[in-house]
């Protein structure tokens, strides 16, 4: 039997081993209890990494993702990590905090792409006047402002409710700002490579390869769909409770 699957993190030539997670479930087995987590040194027969993988055309040398090949692989039973059907349980304890730390470092990137926006606009001067005196450049710095504070805010509020009440009962706030903020950060460099011109787009400054980072971000620990999914769900819930219907 042949799997194929991504790995984070195993192009690096420090990795060693993978945590797999896989079904290991029967057909009658509850749905959250139907994975497990696995430790896999890719040292075992079977185990083949088949290529690198870019992400827009980045490797991320030395880390970076890799196509891998598990081929009727076979290790210890002690390696199952927490025990067999605990897969879920594992993710779900790992997501919450996770997806909380992306949208963080998003908020950080977006101040630091907004800093060079400003940088790069106080120092062309095309048509007489510097970029930052055209009023349409002002809006745009004044939009990316606003929609670094508002996810700010939303984050901040995302990591008070996981403080007090855990990040099981913030699983809304937490898929609102992980919508949020990777959106936010996408615009906010857009705007940013707007302002470079075709030097947004070169390797010259780091705006392709932060756009990179960011767009993939809308896809890393659940897509933006699962997450709306999941909102207009818990939203329907907490107004069918507040309306007593």
């Amino acid at each position: 039997m042949a799997e194929n699957g991504g790995a984070t993190g195993a192009a690096n030539p420090r990795c060693t081993f993978g945590i797999v997670m896989g079904k290991t479930g029967g057909s009658n087995t509850p749905r959250h209890q139907s994975h497990s987590m696995i430790v896999v040194p890719f040292s075992t027969p079977g185990v083949t990494k088949v290529r690198n993988l870019s992400v827009f055309g980045y490797n991320e040398a030395p880390s970076g993702h890799s196509e891998m090949l598990f081929e009727n692989v076979k290790v210890p039973i002690e390696n199952l990590i927490l025990g067999e059907g605990k897969g879920f349980e594992i993710a779900q304890g790992r997501l919450g905090p996770g997806r909380i730390h992306h949208c963080m470092r998003s908020i950080g990137l977006a101040e630091r792409c907004l800093s060079l926006l400003v940088e790069r606009g106080l120092q062309r001067r095309p048509f007489g006047k510097r970029i930052v005196e055209h009023e349409v450049v002002q809006h745009k710095i004044a939009e990316c402002r606003i929609a670094i504070d508002q996810c700010r805010l939303l984050t901040l509020h995302a990591a008070h409710m996981i403080d007090r009440f855990g990040s099981k009962k913030a699983r809304k706030e937490i898929s609102m700002i992980k919508v949020a903020a990777p959106k936010m950060l996408c615009s906010v460099i857009d705007e940013a490579i707007q302002v470079y011109g075709g030097a947004g787009v070169s390797d010259d400054f780091p705006l392709a390869k932060c756009y990179a980072m960011a767009r993939t971000l809308r896809i890393a620990d659940g897509p933006d769909e699962v997450h709306l999914s999941s909102i207009a769900k818990m939203e329907i819930k907490d107004q069918i409770l507040k309306a007593n219907l």
